[in-house]
């Protein structure tokens, strides 16, 4: 079996980079930035200067960079004249962050070939390499085993489906026993990596780096004038956080029969032209986009937030969350809003998120399955002050006690560097 994932793995890459370029000959976005990204990759690091040696932190999108972000600023705050190269996999992180001025060079991954990895290593010469979660790359692996590099995985987080826990496994088992260690994010991840043959020094229960991202940002976070002006007459504010069309629908019909005073600000998570008409079209109270502010904002009952990057920060204006993305594919982040100590409510498709499985045991997160669910929370919170606050400290205080993932990471580093 090995043998044969083995030689999968070897032809399926490459058969995989050609239909990529395929896909992106004919017009798909994503594919087209991905492959032309990959290009400008080798650009890129054929101008690097490798006779200094780099702190290398991979993530696959957006998401995980988030995870990797405290680590990397922490490393530039201890150590500003080490080199720190920042690598993605996806254009949805990329994108976003390829200016992003705590790194030397921000670039794709290259596709997982042994060439590729021979290279790209050779060219960035790294002192030190973190992957991000669930990035797992076989030939980068080898390449950094083989060159004696350390290796750290930073917010990991197993499942018993994984191959690696599987009787068939073993091909990826072996990429797991190459890292110098693994910081994995709760007790059930170190028992399955116990149950493989792990060694107790090889892993660590450090937590999720989010948490310590997310009380950074809130203990940082900067005014915002328009939604400032939005709120100021208001005897409660909702935050909805990236919502999806069908979140929409459960939470619209309760605020376009609320209150003057119960104020609504969504940031959808998409705003395109389309999206943002269909928005507003299912709203019937008085609503301003926050990019256009109608001059009397303050009379308004909705803010659209019809632009990118400022939701963790408008999240410290509401007492009550609501997080995108449970009626379709899965939550959005539920800790940028628990952090300010509010509750958050969120759609069925919760399950694969552990934070906000953990939120709903503290009793500072809900589910809520229609739109009837999500009117009866709301009255609730509305109305009772002290049910309202309780249930916004208990959001709080697991984001508090869950801090501190990136401090343990810190004395690895600190140990190496020195």
């Amino acid at each position: 079996m090995r043998q044969i994932i083995s030689i999968m793995y070897a032809i399926g890459m490459p058969f995989y980079g050609f239909v990529l370029s395929i896909v992106a000959l004919c017009g798909h976005k994503k594919a087209k930035l991905l492959v032309e990204g990959r290009k400008e990759t080798w650009k890129k690091v054929g101008k690097y200067d490798k006779t200094q040696s780099c702190i290398w932190v991979h993530a696959a999108s957006l998401g995980e960079f988030e995870q990797g972000r405290p680590i990397i600023e922490a490393i530039r705050a201890k150590y500003p004249t080490i080199k720190i190269v920042l690598t993605f996999y996806s254009p949805s992180g990329y994108e976003v962050r390829k200016n992003y001025k705590e790194a030397d060079l921000v670039c794709y991954l290259p596709s997982d070939t042994r060439g590729n990895a021979k290279k790209f290593i050779e060219a960035i010469n790294p002192e030190m390499a973190f992957f991000v979660k669930y990035e797992f790359w076989h030939h980068y692996i080898n390449e950094i085993y083989k060159r004696e590099i350390p290796l750290y995985g930073v917010s990991v987080i197993f499942r018993e489906a994984q191959p690696f826990f599987q009787a068939w496994g073993s091909w990826f088992r072996d990429m797991l026993h190459k890292y110098t260690r693994l910081y994995v994010q709760d007790n059930l991840s170190a028992e399955l990596l116990k149950s493989i043959g792990i060694a107790d020094d090889k892993y660590v229960i450090a937590g999720d780096t989010r948490f310590d991202r997310v009380s950074q940002i809130a203990a940082n976070a900067p005014d915002v004038p328009v939604v400032e002006r939005f709120v100021s007459n208001a005897k409660k504010v909702i935050v909805m956080g990236s919502a999806w069309p069908p979140d929409d629908e459960v939470v619209f019909p309760y605020i376009n029969n609320a209150p003057k005073d119960i104020k609504l600000i969504v940031a959808p998570h998409e705003i395109h032209q389309e999206r943002i008409k269909g928005l507003l079209g299912r709203l019937t109270v008085k609503t301003s986009l926050f990019t256009e502010p109608v001059g009397d904002l303050e009379d308004c009952q909705v803010l659209v937030v019809n632009t990118i990057g400022l939701l963790s920060t408008i999240y410290k204006y509401g007492q009550i969350g609501y997080i995108g993305g449970g009626f379709g594919v899965g939550i959005h982040n539920t800790l940028e809003a628990a952090t300010y100590s509010m509750p958050v409510m969120f759609g069925p498709n919760y399950k694969r998120f552990k934070e906000a499985c953990d939120l709903i045991d503290c009793q500072g997160g809900y589910c809520v399955k229609n739109r009837g669910e999500v009117a009866s929370k709301l009255d609730l919170w509305l109305s009772d002050d002290e049910s309202l606050k309780k249930a916004g400290e208990s959001a709080g205080k697991y984001v508090a006690s869950m801090c501190g993932a990136t401090e343990k990471i810190m004395v690895e580093v600190e140990s190496k560097i020195g």
